[in-house]
């Protein structure tokens, strides 16, 4: 769908140097920044955006081992 939106002139200079360093169009550029906008903005808790985030991740390893091996090292604070 096309829209008709008024941009200060300023904000199109900047616009359009961040989509050149990207090798993008300003119409990608726009489009991307609404729907960054939408996602903020939105009503859905960002625990269930980033949820399985790192899911298919293989170089984290096990969280449980992990926090077990942090929970071990009991050496206080005051002795590091």
């Amino acid at each position: 769908m096309r829209t008709l939106v008024d941009i200060p002139d300023d904000d199109i200079l900047k616009l359009d140097a961040l989509a050149a360093k990207s090798k993008r169009s300003r119409a990608a550029a726009i489009r991307d920044a609404v729907k960054l906008y939408l996602l903020r903005n939105s009503d859905t808790d960002w625990i269930e955006r980033g949820y399985g985030y790192w899911a298919d991740r293989t170089d984290i390893g096990d969280a449980v081992a992990y926090q077990r091996a942090i929970r071990e090292d009991l050496t206080p604070y005051e002795d590091l």
